[in-house]
């Protein structure tokens, strides 16, 4: 199968150069979609630099930030390939997980598969309020959703294109995990859940998700299942 790889960027002049290259590295059939989200610092200049020597990247840009689920919409919209997988730009998620997280939709199993940070792969020891978060924004759209993921925020979402052929997806921010998981549900995808390894970072080194997208979270999860 072919596959698209979509990065969406919001002042990650750190670590871009790092993951593209790391995505790169994945012996697979693919092309790199990378949205810069209204990048502030050196980003885009890379990305432009990174785009003329590497045929298989694609840049699309947003003049300014718009949030996570709007990079991904936008993004969305350029694909060709069979399977889309998210990969964020910062290097929390290692592409070295692609062919476990591939598994199941090329065996013909899963329509969706969510690489999940809390099945026993390896993972950097950080926050435990953000751990109890997870937890429970996950348990309370498994609730609603009436399905058993084990993480439901993760980044790593892998998906069929055709799941999301004719999918309206709103959420702008972090939202897009539990919008996306409950449009899912909806259309009674076949969900898989893998184990990834995962470094988390701090907000020293540049984390973004705060208490806020938590509580839109709350909201959406609700929202996106009963009313959307």
């Amino acid at each position: 199968m072919n596959i698209s790889v979509v990065i969406p960027v919001y002042n990650e002049a750190n670590t871009i150069e790092a993951i593209v290259k790391r995505v790169q590295a994945v012996k697979l059939h693919k092309e790199i979609i990378i949205v810069d989200d209204g990048s502030t610092d050196e980003t885009r200049e890379k990305l432009e630099r990174l785009a003329q020597k590497q045929k298989d990247i694609k840049i699309v840009t947003h003049d300014k930030n718009r949030g996570k689920g709007a990079a991904l919409r936008t993004g969305f919209g350029s694909v060709n390939g069979d399977v889309v997988i998210i990969q964020d730009a910062d290097l929390e998620y290692n592409p070295k997980d692609y062919a476990k997280l591939l598994e199941p939709i090329l065996d013909e199993r899963a329509d969706v598969v969510y690489g999940s940070r809390f099945l026993g792969g390896p993972h950097r020891v950080l926050f435990f309020w953000h751990f109890v978060a997870n937890k429970f924004l996950t348990l309370l759209s498994n609730a609603v959703n009436n399905i058993n993921l084990s993480d439901m925020e993760t980044g790593y979402k892998v998906f069929r294109k055709d799941v999301i052929e004719n999918m309206v997806l709103r959420s702008n921010r972090f939202g897009f995990e539990p919008e996306f998981t409950a449009k899912i549900c909806k259309k009674k995808c076949r969900i898989y859940e893998v184990p990834i390894s995962y470094s988390g970072r701090t907000y020293i080194e540049g984390k973004k998700i705060n208490w806020k997208d938590g509580l839109r979270a709350l909201f959406i999860i609700f929202w996106a299942r009963l009313f959307d």
